[in-house]
């Protein structure tokens, strides 16, 4: 009888002495999860190569940005792999990982692509962007609904993707033009934007026509509004999901990740530039929260950046919270986007771009980070 009544006592402390290892591992995890969450914490920089520019030159420069608390760098070379291979091995021995930058849509002055007329897009109001472009000479887009063009941009994503060390094919301009701009930049252009003008409208050249007439029976050249015309805006969203989601095999078939510099948050980059990209198949984007292009202050990078890690919370995206550096004022302003990226869900934070980090900027990206991690 005594051993019966001491039963519910050892079976209460067996409970209490598991209850307490359960709570102490979960703990442990969390504790670990915690500082794995601090440790990969990113700091990066997009930046543009110069083939003039000596390999001393550019271990001097990666030397300084991973002194100063950057742990990556974006390299647009002109989507020249041999130049790609050129700084790779430089900036990983200086403990930074590469991710090979590209113009994707966008390809300004391009050699093989102006041999073909037909590869560009083309306005509502008939204009190609081969002979005239939208807002800046450099706006030369191809189209993503034609076979050619399209191919032609992902056999450089795949020149890209077999230099070896790259971390990353970076997509960047990979969309249609802005059927609005960032209010901030309307004043530069002289422009009222609150319908979408024909001149900034795309594409409507005739394989795109054709593609849209096949599959919804209508031709959205004959449409009174299309901007209520939803399927044909989701042709358009599909046109360029497309190119992503081949660019995704192509990379992850050569042992790479694939990553994109995308407006903020989804629904805004859907409604400025047709580009959707929480539905995409991809690993990480940069959103390019540039708090000045939209006349916002500091906290709207916390909100764009919570707005992008909500989105896509299913979706298993990471989220690089871009920011532009000649908006900023201080180095304590700086600091503050750091922090509202962080604390918004961004698993890092990149600087566009690398020549506008002085010293100064430097030296408190390498305190925040020390910050951060501690």
């Amino acid at each position: 009888m005594k051993t019966l009544k001491k039963l519910p006592i050892l079976l209460a402390l067996l409970i209490f002495v598991a209850c307490n290892q359960k709570e102490e591992k979960q703990n442990s995890s969390e504790a670990v999860q915690t500082e794995t969450t601090k440790e990969t914490f990113k700091f990066g920089t997009w930046i543009t190569s110069n083939k003039e520019k000596t390999n001393e030159f550019y271990e001097a420069e990666f030397k300084k940005y991973k002194a100063g608390g950057i742990d990556e760098v974006l390299i647009n070379t002109g989507t020249d792999p041999k130049e790609l291979a050129r700084l790779t091995p430089i900036a990983k021995a200086a403990g930074l990982n590469v991710h090979a930058w590209i113009m994707a849509m966008n390809r300004p002055g391009d050699t093989v692509a102006l041999k073909h007329p037909e590869w560009y897009i083309v306005s509502r109001d008939g204009k190609s962007c081969f002979d005239t472009r939208p807002y800046v000479d450099y706006y030369q887009w191809l189209c993503p609904t034609r076979k050619e063009s399209r191919n032609h941009v992902l056999g450089l994503v795949e020149g890209l993707a077999k230099v070896d060390d790259v971390e990353s094919v970076h997509l960047d301009y990979i969309r249609f033009p802005d059927i609005f701009l960032p209010i901030g930049l309307l004043p530069k252009y002289n422009l009222v934007q609150d319908t979408e003008m024909a001149e900034f409208d795309f594409c409507y050249c005739d394989e795109c026509v054709n593609a849209f007439e096949k599959i919804h029976h209508k031709n959205p050249r004959d449409s009174k509004n299309t901007a209520i015309d939803m399927e044909w805006k989701n042709f358009r969203l599909n046109a360029i999901r497309s190119v992503v989601n081949d660019a995704y095999k192509i990379v992850h078939d050569n042992n790479k990740i694939l990553t994109a510099a995308v407006f903020p948050y989804p629904e805004m980059a859907d409604h400025m530039v047709r580009q959707r990209w929480d539905k995409w198949d991809i690993d990480e984007v940069y959103p390019m929260i540039y708090h000045g292009f939209y006349n916002e202050e500091i906290d709207w990078i916390g909100y764009a950046t919570k707005q992008c890690v909500t989105d896509v919370e299913s979706e298993n995206i990471g989220i690089n919270t871009g920011v532009y550096m000649p908006d900023f004022k201080s180095v304590e302003e700086l600091k503050q986007a750091i922090m509202y990226a962080k604390d918004n869900g961004a698993k890092g934070v990149t600087f566009f771009d690398a020549p506008t980090l002085t010293d100064e900027y430097l030296e408190v990206i390498k305190e925040t980070k020390a910050l951060i991690n501690k």
